[in-house]
């Protein structure tokens, strides 16, 4: 078992991490300011740079390299901002994979080539105002006529709503109860019938839009089924590795606050010494550091055991949950080092913290994943519906 990365991961690395640090800066904090989306040209340049669909297959213009390539890319841009890393994020770890693994191929052809263009942007939309983690009970349906499909409903908490350009939307195919009936279409977004609630403000992920989403009496071609009815387990199974983007987006927040803290501390005098000189700082970064690396063991091993496929419910769903709780442990155990200076909107520490409290809660809450990992250990799903 070998943990080291390789020449050419390490490279990456270096690569990606210099391009962020020059480029990325002061267009996160005017992203974070304004609560405004990256600019397409931010796209165009991760295009360029090959950043986009990086575990993509290359006869689409993605770079064909593994997860966990993938997740190397991703956690050096998240550690400016989750906001200018998103675009990465979506096409590596979001709906792209989806359409990747379990769309017709007219539409990977189709679709695909433009997400590692960066020309089109691709949301996943799952949640509705009664079906969040209780997904199973959502209600949009979609109704087969001819070669159409008729799509109704509401969808609610869709990151990039009203920002993408099209949308890969969970919905019911079928009158077959449950999971049974429910499948994936993907809907663009100037399609008549389609349109948006206003913009949502969150206490953090300031440039990632969300909003509600309304389909009333929305056609579609017949072409445009991501998966039919009864592909609800291919979903989610896609799904799992969008959780390893999550993972890595948390883990990019305290590695992010940890290394601004590290520093701080060296370098902040009190009582005629550095801080870092007193042992319960020192305890402190240890704790820290000890929670980051579990986290990024957890992470990889997820990823890396997938190779080129997706990886396990159990493996996915551990990864997200620790990481989810180390980054609000160290983005606050960070915060309080720099004291003041870290609760002071002038320096990004605070912006950590905030945005490390959402990743668990999207893609499924820390507790639905506890029950995802008890159920992997005794071999079956638990009826949460049962009284």
């Amino acid at each position: 078992m070998d943990f080291s990365l390789s020449g050419e991961q390490q490279a990456l690395i270096d690569t990606t991490q210099k391009f962020a640090h020059a480029e990325l800066p002061e267009l996160a904090k005017k992203i974070e300011k304004t609560n405004t989306p990256p600019p397409r040209s931010l796209l165009k340049r991760y295009a360029e740079l090959g950043l986009m669909g990086v575990n993509l297959p290359a006869k689409y213009g993605g770079g064909e390299m593994s997860h966990l390539d993938a997740v190397l890319v991703l956690e050096e841009l998240a550690k400016i901002s989750c906001a200018v890393a998103f675009p990465v994020f979506e096409s590596s770890f979001g709906p792209a994979l989806a359409i990747a693994h379990f769309a017709p191929e007219e539409m990977r052809a189709r679709i695909l080539p433009q997400v590692c263009s960066g020309d089109m942007i691709v949301a996943v939309s799952m949640s509705e105002p009664q079906a969040g983690t209780a997904l199973t009970d959502l209600k949009t349906n979609g109704v087969i006529k001819g070669d159409k499909v008729i799509i109704n409903g509401t969808k609610r908490w869709c990151s990039g709503a009203g920002h993408a350009d099209a949308y890969v939307v969970y919905c019911r195919l079928s009158d077959a109860p449950g999971a049974k009936g429910i499948g994936a279409v993907l809907i663009e977004k100037d399609v008549s019938g389609f349109s948006f609630g206003a913009a949502e403000h969150h206490m953090g992920f300031r440039g990632i839009p969300s909003a509600d989403m309304f389909f009333d009496d929305v056609e579609i071609p017949l072409s445009n089924i991501v998966v039919p009815a009864g592909g609800f387990k291919q979903l989610m199974e896609a799904f799992d590795l969008e959780r390893c983007g999550n993972t890595t987006m948390s883990l990019a927040c305290a590695q992010s606050a940890f290394d601004t803290a590290l520093e701080y501390v060296q370098e902040r005098e009190q009582f005629g010494k550095p801080l870092v000189d007193f042992q319960a700082v020192q305890l402190s970064l240890a704790e820290m550091k000890m929670k980051l690396d579990g986290a990024r063991l957890l992470l990889y091993r997820a990823v890396v055991s997938a190779q080129k496929g997706l990886p396990s419910i159990a493996d996915s769903s551990i990864a997200k949950c620790y990481a989810n709780e180390i980054t609000r442990e160290v983005t606050g155990a960070a915060l309080q080092l720099m004291g003041g200076y870290g609760y002071s909107a002038a320096y990004p520490m605070e912006q950590k913290m905030r945005d490390a409290w959402g990743w668990g809660i999207a893609g499924g809450a820390i507790d639905v994943q506890k029950t995802n990992i008890a159920s992997a250990l005794v071999g079956r799903r638990f009826n949460q519906r049962a009284r």
